[in-house]
């Protein structure tokens, strides 16, 4: 049954909308962010209030003092029904349908809909609404969230070669798609993303202090650093680009994305050179281009490693074992002069004890025959133990690893669902040392986590003695992103009556809730540096840019700001288009970074040198000009990307 909540600040022309269909808060995000940042008109398609999983806190404000934490504990808890009193935005409707069928679809408007985003926390309802939605609209720019990255590939093949056939692929490529005024080829018919993948580089990225953030994808490699002011005498390398200013006391963890709200300035996006020369005492962000050159991985085996099958102290024994073999041999070969192959022959029967006694030998032989049979007798139970431990170690390949005793200096994860597995296969590429905490021995992430050889503790983290299992007193960061809320901030506050200065990052489900709770520990912690993620906040931006018709290759969390990496073609954007580089670019809005030179055969005669093979050009020069067939990667903030690729021209704020 389809309920339908009216509102009468929507425009009675449902034409060239947008529907985002979603039962968690990411759904409710994509459409804020579609209302507030692209001007769109959304339906939204939500789960009935009883069968929702979780009902976000729209607009819902949150000052929390360090005196108050209880109540955001409580919060937490009583957050189930806090939806009901929250009114309808301008420019928004709401279905209320327990899953997305067809009849669902077309109630909602997909026909006559420009963009349709599905977003369920399941991968096969996503799947069966996308082809529904299809066969209704075949021109519908189709945004899927899929944590199955090979079937979403396969299925994003599927989806437009089904819109092709339809003949709406092309129709959308030459007008931008129903009410769209988007470049010719800039829109594609079906993008398949994860929220994921996308939050997944920001949370090991905040975790860690000094690594990059980086953004990989379609064969880009693009790298954002935070540096720290120079100091007197020096010279700050500027990398490719200079994306942002920090906040003022981004170098102060107790004032760290806390600008904002203690009045200091904030960070500024997309700088100018007068800005950038302008701006003493703040760090910045730079962007680089990033390339391995080392030597490749080593590829597995399969197995143990040799090395683990013997502990340290067993190999160490047996190496000894094979010295007084040696010495003994050398010794018969000194003593008897024998052949030194004969006589290492004959110590090795002596070993065993297998040879005959030495009655009627020299003394000196006799001597060493007692010492081999003694060698002999030591060398049995430690071929014994070697055995046993390779069995050991063969019986326990497949087991989960515990921590080991001398464990330093590494990441405490706490939850292995779908985005702590992809934080931990982030954490592994870059040979970080994790220990991983998950209470059901049959989450997704375990199997990667014994396949990996990382160290897991399966158990309830509030329980006592599991996080002291972690070696948290010894660990440099924790990272607490399980589905619970209430589960991540205890973790979090033990940890800190643990350890102080312990880095720790925790994921909320809302992100006002997530800013309160930032506050009242930055509050309460001052010498600590904590950070507060929601992922629908962080993976909302690019879902939002998929759906207005753009190739969003990644985006970059500057503090509690974001900046989004998209291909562009120039044609159709009058900003772009007939303008130099340097005249396209906007300080705080948006700014191109490189052209395509493979889209554009000739783009050495008009000055620039084609890369090898045909490739990205990093050092455009100001002077030149884009022309309307060039497809170029532009960074921008969420606004600045609404307002050069918007379908419609944004209001005047």
């Amino acid at each position: 049954m389809v309920s339908l909540l009216p509102n009468p600040a929507l425009p009675s022309d449902p034409s060239a909308h947008m529907v985002v269909c979603g039962d968690d808060g990411l759904a409710h995000r994509l459409a804020s962010e579609l209302r507030g940042v692209y001007r769109e008109q959304v339906t939204l398609v939500v789960p009935p209030a009883g069968r929702s999983v979780r009902q976000p806190m729209v607009g819902r404000a949150r000052a929390v003092s360090a005196a108050l934490l209880d109540r955001v504990v409580t919060a937490v808890n009583n957050r189930g029904g806090g939806g009901s009193d929250d009114t309808l935005a301008p420019g928004e409707r709401v279905l209320e349908a327990a899953e997305p069928t067809e009849a669902v679809l077309a109630e909602a408007g997909v026909e006559r809909a420009a963009a349709l985003a599905l977003v369920y926390d399941d991968d096969e309802t996503n799947i069966r609404a996308a082809l529904n939605a299809r066969r209704l609209n075949p021109r519908l720019r189709l945004v899927l969230r899929l944590y199955n990255r090979r079937l979403g590939q396969h299925i994003e093949e599927l989806l437009d070669q089904a819109a092709e056939l339809a003949g709406g692929a092309a129709a959308g490529r030459a007008g931008g798609g129903p009410g769209g005024g988007g470049a010719a080829g800039a829109d594609i018919s079906t993008t398949v993303l994860s929220d994921a993948d996308t939050a997944a580089p920001a949370l090991v990225a905040t975790a860690l202090v000094g690594t990059s953030k980086v953004v990989d994808a379609e064969g880009l490699l693009l790298r954002a650093v935070e540096r720290r002011p120079p100091g007197p005498g020096e010279v700050a390398d500027p990398g490719l680009c200079t994306l942002a200013l920090l906040s003022a006391t981004s170098n102060d963890p107790a004032g760290a994305e806390g600008a904002e709200d203690s009045g200091d300035q904030g960070p500024q996006l997309l700088p100018d050179a007068a800005a950038v020369a302008a701006a003493t005492g703040r760090g910045t962000v730079v962007l680089e281009q990033l390339s391995y050159s080392g030597p490749p991985l080593p590829v597995g085996r399969g197995g143990p490693p040799f090395a683990s099958l013997f502990s340290r102290r067993l190999r160490w024994s047996l190496a000894g074992l094979a010295a007084a073999v040696l010495a003994l041999a050398v010794a018969l070969a000194v003593v008897t002069r024998d052949n030194p192959l004969h006589a290492t022959y004959v110590t090795l029967l002596d070993l065993f004890a297998i040879n005959e006694p030495a009655h009627n030998k020299s003394p000196g032989r006799q001597v060493l025959q007692l010492l081999s049979m003694v060698v002999g007798l030591l060398l049995l139970p430690v071929l014994l133990a070697a055995v046993f431990e390779a069995l050991g170690m063969f019986r326990t390949a497949s087991a989960l690893r515990k921590p080991p005793r001398g464990l330093s200096g590494h990441v405490v994860l706490l939850g292995l669902g779908k985005i702590g597995t992809r934080v931990l296969t982030r954490l592994r590429e870059l040979h970080i040392p994790v220990v991983c905490v998950e209470a059901d021995p049959e989450a997704r992430g375990v199997a990667v986590a014994r396949r990996l050889r990382v160290p897991v503790v399966i158990g309830d983290v509030t329980q006592e003695g599991v996080l002291e299992s972690t070696k948290i007193h010894r660990a440099d960061a924790l990272l607490a992103l399980t589905s619970v809320d209430t589960t991540n901030l205890e973790a979090v506050l033990y940890a800190r009556s643990v350890r102080q200065d312990l880095r720790a990052v925790l994921r909320l489900y809302d992100d006002d809730f997530a800013k309160a709770v930032y506050r009242t520990l930055r509050t309460a912690h001052p010498g600590a540096v904590t950070r507060s993620r929601s992922v629908s906040h962080l993976a909302a931006p690019a879902f939002a840019g998929a759906m207005m018709g753009r190739q969003i290759l990644g985006a970059i969390p500057v503090e509690r700001r974001v900046l989004l990496f998209a291909a562009v073609v120039v044609g159709g954007h009058p900003q772009l288009e007939g303008r130099t580089v340097g005249e396209a670019f906007r300080a705080g809005a948006w700014r191109v970074l490189a052209l395509d030179t493979a889209v554009r055969g000739n783009a050495g005669a008009a000055g620039v040198a084609e890369a090898p093979g045909g490739g990205l050009v990093w050092d455009l020069p100001d002077t030149y000009v884009l022309r309307a067939g060039d497809r170029v990667v532009l960074a921008a903030t969420r606004r600045g990307l609404a307002e050069l690729l918007g379908r419609r021209a944004r209001s005047a704020t």
